[in-house]
């Protein structure tokens, strides 16, 4: 299936605190099945789908004013999602995709690209004018399906990263987020 086609079996919606434990299993089970030989062996192993659970928790019962959750579930539950609102750097106009993960199984059906463009209109809804993406520079399957999305690299950049110590990233931008509508 092509990028630009979206798998009809799947639904994306806005997250909530319900949707915790869901989110959950998808982000550990995306980092573990993306990050395998980018990120050390042993943070991805002690990764708590329990603390993450929390952490979601939180977020989805106090989220700030322009904070978007989105998930994407498909028959069985939940198989990815993205989170984003205004950008780090605080750039005015600029969103930032802060996660997109989506779990191996369902990956390769369009909804990575689904779950970044009706994040993109949600974001644009609350002001976005730009929107930005970070993502491991050595992510290359994250970096292609980007750049296919219209995404411009700026340079690399080193950051702290988990599990201690640093790694570089690559943050892709939409100068015009409308675009990606």
């Amino acid at each position: 299936m092509a990028y630009g086609s979206v798998d009809s079996r799947f639904v994306v919606f806005p997250a909530g605190p319900a949707d915790a434990e869901a989110l959950a299993y998808a982000h550990v089970t995306s980092w573990r099945e993306t990050y395998r030989g980018l990120l050390p062996d042993a943070y991805l192993a002690r990764m708590s789908e329990t603390a993450h659970a929390r952490r979601f928790a939180h977020q989805l019962l106090r989220p700030g004013p322009d904070d978007v959750t989105l998930a994407a579930a498909d028959r069985w539950g939940i198989v990815g999602y993205a989170q984003g609102g205004p950008s780090r750097r605080g750039a005015p106009g600029e969103a930032e995709i802060a996660t997109l993960y989506v779990v191996r199984a369902a990956q390769g059906r369009g909804l990575g690209g689904r779950l970044l463009r009706d994040a993109a209109r949600a974001l644009a809804e609350h002001g976005a004018r730009s929107l930005v993406i970070s993502v491991l520079r050595d992510n290359t399957p994250a970096r292609r399906f980007y750049e296919h999305l219209g995404g411009e690299a700026e340079p690399a950049r080193q950051e702290p990263g988990p599990g201690g110590g640093a790694y570089w990233e690559v943050a892709y931008r939409w100068p015009e987020i409308e675009t990606l509508f």
